[in-house]
């Protein structure tokens, strides 16, 4: 029995290495593997910018204003003197200052000259106090005005002094200058930091024996080049006008956003404009100029909105025909005329809208009003006093209205100057 079973052991191991030879008891072959995914990167995505929003453009909101003639009738003068023998004219503008100071850029014409002589005349040659330039400034006036009939009143070294003080006082004029090497115009920088450029030109009366001449006197040789003048003579009157409109260019070349145009023009005592006011108002308008104002009749005159002509598009331009007499002792006591004692501040209000990219300024649409103003004259403490009385909401309490008595008359002012301009032209 041992030896069959060592037999049956021999048998089955010959046939398990045969079977190993053979392979028939091969394993199957393992499973090709699937190819790794690929690693995931710890960057982050890429998400892409939206566009950053454009910049809103800027925009201004700005008020321009100018008074009419500043004179300075002896009786004035007087009134103004102490009696420490100083003098003192801020009183004339205590009620009206508010809006000289509310506004980017205040203006008013000096009818009268600083000659520094001491030696003071009212009409027919105004030599007036230095003070008047000092107090007129503390009460909100940026820009002197100096351009009128009599500004040769104290012959042309007057008149340059007239600049050289106002310039003291911190006011920038235009009108005139004190050096040929300067400019015939003024570019005033407000504290918004737009700029306005204004020219100032004053009528000359006719050639005589082919002479210049300013108020029926024969002017300085050398005058044209100091002051800024133009001719109604035939043969003269467009070459002048044109001669303006460069100079409102050149208020443009030099940075000017804004240009004004002051022309003391038209007749004495006359309410309505002559042909020759409307015919320069339309080509200054058209030349480029955005509000004329003016004076010199010693009254009011009408306001109108013109429509430029040229240029790009549409323009609408206020035209003041005459701001009037802001303060002077021309009234119904003196010439039994009360148009004379009525005047205005003329106003334009616009906005401007800058690119924040690239600067450029383009300038809205043009508002004009005016506030209605009379002058007070009455006695107080023993002299003679002035005021200017603005004629809007506060009317009825003003203190030296209620002090003199004339509430009336100056009630029938405002009457006048509603009548005459429109109710839509009165500031509210």
């Amino acid at each position: 029995m041992r030896r069959s079973f060592r037999n049956i052991l021999a048998v089955a191991l010959a046939a398990a290495m045969f079977l190993s030879v053979c392979g028939c008891g091969r394993k199957a072959a393992p499973k090709a593997q699937e190819p790794a995914a690929p690693a995931k990167s710890s960057a982050p995505a890429v998400i892409a910018a939206k566009p950053e929003p454009k910049p809103e453009p800027k925009v201004y909101d700005v008020s321009i204003c100018c008074a009419g003639d500043i004179m300075a009738h002896m009786s004035q003068v007087n009134s103004a003197q102490g009696s420490d023998g100083t003098f003192d004219f801020y009183g004339d503008y205590v009620y009206v200052e508010r809006y000289f100071k509310g506004a980017d850029l205040a203006m008013a014409n000096f009818e009268c000259t600083f000659p520094g002589d001491g030696k003071y005349t009212g009409y027919p040659a105004f030599r007036s106090p230095d003070d008047i330039a000092r107090d007129t400034a503390a009460a909100g006036v940026d820009v002197a005005i100096f351009a009128n009939n009599h500004m040769l009143d104290s012959g042309l070294s007057g008149a340059k002094r007239t600049v050289e003080i106002l310039r003291e006082n911190g006011m920038p004029v235009a009108g005139c200058r004190a050096d040929t090497s300067e400019d015939r115009y003024v570019v005033y920088t407000m504290e918004n930091g737009l700029k306005a450029g204004v020219v100032a030109y004053t009528y000359e009366t006719s050639m005589s024996s082919g002479k210049r001449t300013i108020n029926g006197a024969y002017m300085n040789s050398e005058a044209p080049d100091y002051i800024n003048s133009f001719r109604y003579d035939s043969g003269y009157m467009d070459a002048d006008i044109d001669a303006i409109g460069e100079q409102m260019k050149l208020c443009r070349e030099a940075g000017a956003d804004i240009v004004i145009a002051y022309m003391h023009w038209g007749e004495e005592y006359q309410r309505t404009p002559n042909s020759y006011q409307k015919k320069i108002a339309q080509k200054l308008a058209d030349m480029g100029a955005d509000v004329v104002f003016a004076s010199h009749p010693h009254v009011l005159q009408g306001i109108e909105i013109l429509t430029a002509e040229g240029g790009d598009g549409e323009r609408k331009v206020p035209v003041f025909y005459s701001i009037g007499n802001f303060i002077s002792n021309q009234r119904y006591e003196t010439l039994k005329n009360r148009y004379t004692e009525q005047g205005m501040i003329g106003f334009i209000d616009f906005t401007v809208t800058e690119d924040p990219e690239t600067g450029a300024k383009k300038i809205g649409e043009f508002s004009a009003s005016c506030v209605p103003t009379w002058v007070e004259r009455y006695n107080k403490n023993g002299k003679t006093d002035y005021a200017i009385i603005p004629l809007d909401s506060d009317l009825e309490n003003n203190p030296d209205l209620l002090a003199s008595g004339h509430l009336d008359r100056a009630r029938q002012a405002l009457a006048d100057v509603t009548e005459l301009v429109g109710e839509d032209f009165i500031r509210k």
